[in-house]
């Protein structure tokens, strides 16, 4: 197995474990390949949750632009809704897994399905 299999894995130990949802492994690992070489950094692989400006550019970046959602209060909900799901004090929020639970929150699935 390849380090990005070995990544998915436990992404998919985080959703089952601290996330109580058994992962749509196809879709796990589009959303994992869609978040690019950022997998692979240490500081860009998580979400810092308590961090406002880190919120805000998940908002732009994948919401509004990936997944092509208007603008609106609704965003930021879903992201602080995601984090509590995942654990406030769960210290390594993992990217993907953070992707993974907006695209099914917004059932958006169909993006990457392409």
């Amino acid at each position: 197995m390849g380090k990005r299999d070995d990544l998915i894995a436990k992404y998919a130990d985080d959703l089952k474990n601290k996330c109580g949802m058994t992962p749509d492994m196809d879709l796990l690992t589009k959303v994992t390949i869609g978040c690019g070489p950022s997998i692979y950094d240490a500081d860009a692989c998580t979400v810092a949750g308590s961090q406002e400006s880190e919120l805000e550019t998940v908002k732009k970046n994948f919401l509004i632009k990936k997944l092509g959602l208007a603008d609106g209060p609704q965003l930021m909900e879903a992201i602080n809704s995601v984090l509590e799901t995942y654990g406030r004090s769960e210290r390594n929020k993992y990217r993907a897994v953070v992707y993974y639970m907006l695209t099914k929150h917004f059932g958006k699935e169909a993006v990457f399905s392409k």
